[in-house]
């Protein structure tokens, strides 16, 4: 896919890094001037993926995260990774209400925000044993700026 730009962030597994994660992600995406419901729905789903990464990924550990932002005229694709520990059964970790966690009060529910705030959420394993969450977000064209530009 060819992208008119992105961006590459990589960073600890740290749950301090979420709001870092979501603030940087959605400023990238400024750009393509999405209203505030799409970039509310990047945020929350970048958070969702970010905290799988700290709370599943490394548990004893502290490792890394990695965010790969791309956009075209009217999208924005983004991956999240890690190289922890992974996931077994990947159907299984999209069932509503399923956690690992079950004594840390996790409500399981992480895959199924993601998918109701995106329009395509893609769970794989990668390479290096971890997980790779890849997400796309369709952009609408903003009726404002579009006559904003015909005016000029």
């Amino acid at each position: 896919m060819k992208f008119l730009n992105q961006m590459t962030l990589k960073f600890d597994s740290l749950s301090v890094n979420e709001a870092f994660a979501r603030s940087a992600v959605s400023a990238f995406c400024v750009q393509l001037n999405p209203t505030l419901d799409e970039i509310t729905d990047i945020k929350t789903a970048i958070s969702e993926a970010v905290t799988n990464c700290v709370v599943h990924a490394y548990p004893n550990e502290v490792g890394t995260v990695e965010i790969f932002v791309g956009l075209t005229k009217d999208c924005v694709f983004v991956s999240v990774k890690d190289n922890g520990v992974g996931i077994v059964d990947l159907n299984q970790a999209r069932e509503p209400f399923f956690t690992t966690k079950p004594d840390e009060e996790r409500a399981g529910m992480g895959f199924t925000v993601m998918e109701s705030f995106m329009d395509s959420v893609e769970l794989l394993h990668n390479k290096n044993g971890g997980v790779e969450v890849k997400m796309t977000k369709k952009i609408k064209e903003n009726k404002l700026m579009a006559k904003k530009e015909q005016n000029v």
